[in-house]
């Protein structure tokens, strides 16, 4: 059992942050040379710093421009991808009629066409010359305040006239890389923050959202000569932590981690009924610590799963929400969460360390919640035991698991007093180390290169929308619109928490479905947060709920990008494959709550002392067994309407982690188990 190529371009057409050019060539050296020197720079930074904003503006200085030539425009993505939608089902039927194993073979067939059909025609991949001149142009406004620093930022609050055109220049080309690498989105959102700081003056009267308005020379002041605009904690966290991560993770993934964390999971379920679902959640949360995206690791578990799950009898949406679910949890999860993640740590001044505890209990409930509806569907769906040929569990974990170390290094380090950054890149060179025990994916000097290569290449997109959510943050630091947002949410919500908290899920859950996670979490970060933390809720919890909604947006319908990946390599109905991810996910969008809505929250965080941590993680996954139940509508036969009533709301009470509805959800959920047995025995 090996792991096998990715369908051709499937990750690329769904991923809304990586639609990018396969370049050959003249332009493929360039990128990949500046590239490889821009990791290069990253690494060494960490052990010989430098200042913090001329180091960020430089970064920018290699990243944006080569966000040009390596991007295409994107004006026909949208096409692309419904084609490679239609194109991907059509073919999954043919399959289904033609028998399994001959339309694998078809699919192979079609896939290597599609590939060289790729590769036929590269000078229409190319950049062209708009490319090479919004790069170029690139490097002229983020070089400009580095060849005579000290003066560009003392003169800030009165700019000159070539400030203010330089400015407007890399407004304009950050929104248009934004477009390029995560559609219109984002930067219809940026135009609208920039509007509403420069005319804020003519908002009517009595309207709590008005403010004096801004010119354009106090918001080039604030956005591109200061450290609250493109060049803030955003754009620090993409060119620190992201990029080192990024890098860590092409190196596992190129010395053959990828390979053995789907092996070992596939080794490790191979006798049962629940096996194939049980083994793509786990090879899921293991494949994220290198692909650190939930459409990458979709697709990379899809290619060699779904055979396995159509054996076992899942239908294919069925197959394609497992698949969505396991490949998301892996940015919840640590030790390697999302990039969102790395931003919590920065705002609150904590280290990631800190942060990797914050996820560890949710992620524990994440993963119960997950594998408790893949047990259920196994029964109500009648799956059947798989034979997977993989090499046993063992003989995997004995020659290959030294895959784990790097992983286990970087929190030791942290727990020792080690900056993630050091520890990332002690753990990258000892990941580089290992692998000449495997002389298949020994990193020799091309293989090595090459994860250099693809670590700047894949926080390009990062790179870009967290240069331009600078200017979301800007004009609400500016305007001092958080706390009128949040003023405003609060006395919607009469001051109610939970209403509160409510509102602040469905406003990033509504938020998510436009914009990718990163820039859903800082948006809403500085507009949604500050409700939260105005009841008094902790800003440890406040962020960690937004950071959570703001993932799960990635399985929510009608926008689920996970989903829609995992339904082009099934050929399932992407509707309904994002109500089964949503589904199977269910339990992780109430979890949440139970942070900010009880003081007893806080030990889902970890921000307790251990026993108390202890008992509420018990309770919640109890809670989450209860909702799994309501979901999945089986409990030991048939579940009908009165248990599933009385389990959701012995689910709410129960995560609410006080005394009195605690006592109450367990004595709901103990009636909810009576009723089943009694309807159980009258039936039979």
């Amino acid at each position: 059992m090996t792991v096998e190529a990715a369908p051709a371009g499937i990750a690329e057409d769904y991923e809304q942050e990586r639609p990018a050019r396969r370049l050959t060539g003249l332009p493929r050296h360039l990128v990949w040379t500046a590239s490889g020197l821009l990791s290069i720079y990253a690494l060494v930074v960490v052990f010989r710093p430098t200042a913090v904003l001329q180091y960020r503006i430089t970064f920018l200085a290699v990243a944006l421009p080569l966000t040009f030539l390596a991007y295409r425009s994107g004006l026909r993505l949208a096409r692309v991808r419904k084609s490679k939608l239609s194109t991907a089902a059509e073919r999954a039927e043919k399959g289904e009629e033609k028998g399994e194993q001959k339309g694998e073979r078809k699919s192979q067939r079609e896939t290597e066409k599609d590939a060289g059909e790729r590769t036929a025609s590269p000078r229409a991949d190319s950049p062209g010359i708009l490319d090479w001149l919004l790069a170029a142009a690139s490097v002229a406004v983020l070089v400009y305040p580095l060849l005579d620093f000290d003066a560009f930022v003392t003169r800030g609050p009165e700019p000159t006239s070539t400030d203010l055109a330089m400015g407007i220049g890399l407004t304009l080309l950050l929104l248009e890389a934004t477009r390029r690498t995560v559609g219109w989105a984002l930067p219809a959102i940026c135009v609208a923050f920039l509007l509403y700081g420069y005319f804020g003056a003519y908002i009517p009267i009595g309207w709590e959202i008005g403010h004096r308005g801004y010119d354009l020379s106090s918001l080039v002041d604030h956005l591109y000569m200061g450290t609250e605009g493109f060049f803030g904690v955003p754009l620090d966290v993409a060119a620190t932590y992201i990029v080192l991560f990024t890098i860590y993770g092409a190196v596992l993934d190129l010395s053959g981690a990828s390979r053995f964390f789907i092996d070992v999971s596939f080794a490790a379920f191979r006798k049962s009924r629940t096996a194939p679902g049980r083994t793509v959640t786990t090879a899921g949360f293991l494949l994220g610590t290198v692909s650190g995206s939930g459409v990458a690791t979709t697709v990379s578990l899809g290619s060699v799963s779904w055979p396995i799950l159509r054996r076992a009898g899942y239908p294919p949406e069925q197959a394609g929400g497992v698949m969505a679910a396991g490949g998301i949890g892996a940015i919840l999860s640590p030790p390697t969460l999302g990039a969102a993640a790395f931003i919590i740590a920065e705002l609150l001044r904590v280290s990631y360390l800190k942060v990797l505890l914050y996820a560890l209990v949710p992620t524990i409930l994440y993963y119960v919640g997950v594998f408790l509806a893949i047990e259920i569907d196994a029964r109500r769906l009648k799956t059947k035991a798989t034979d997977v040929k993989a090499p046993p569990f063992w003989r995997l974990l004995l020659r290959f698991g030294y895959h784990f170390s790097s992983l286990l290094l970087i929190v030791m380090l942290m727990a020792i007093g080690r900056s993630p950054f050091q520890a990332v890149v002690i753990a990258t060179v000892v990941a580089f180390a290992l692998s000449f025990l495997d002389p298949e994916h020994r990193m020799t000097p091309p293989r090595l290169w090459r994860a250099l290569v693809q670590g700047s290449l894949g926080v390009l997109p990062v790179t870009a929308v967290c240069a331009v959510a600078g200017i979301i943050v800007g004009v609400v630091t500016l305007t001092g619109l958080g706390l009128k947002m949040s003023d405003i949410m609060v006395s919607i919500a009469g001051g109610n928490l939970g209403l509160t908290a409510l509102f602040a899920a469905l406003a990033i859950w509504i938020l998510g479905l436009a914009v990718p996670v990163t820039a859903s979490f800082i948006i809403a970060a500085v507009v949604v947060a500050p409700a939260l933390t105005g009841l008094g809720v902790a800003p440890p919890e406040a962020y960690m709920f937004v950071f959570y909604y703001a993932v799960l947006s990635e399985v929510s319908p009608p926008t689920a990008l996970a989903a829609v990946a995992a339904a082009a390599i099934t050929g399932g109905d992407a509707f309904k494959t994002m109500m089964m991810a949503w589904r199977y996910t269910l339990p992780a969008f109430l979890v949440p709550f139970a942070f900010v809505l009880t003081d007893n929250g806080a030990a889902l965080l970890w921000l307790a002392p251990w026993p108390q941590v202890l008992l509420a993680t018990a309770i919640s996954i109890v809670a989450v067994a209860a909702l799994a139940v309501v979901t999945g509508r089986w409990l030991v036969g048939p579940a009908r309407w009165p248990e599933r009533v009385l389990c959701a709301v012995a689910a709410v009470l129960l995560l609410y982690l006080e005394p009195i509805p605690v006592v109450t959800g367990l004595c709901l959920l103990g009636l909810a188990v009576a009723v089943h047995l009694a309807l159980r025995r009258k039936q039979a």
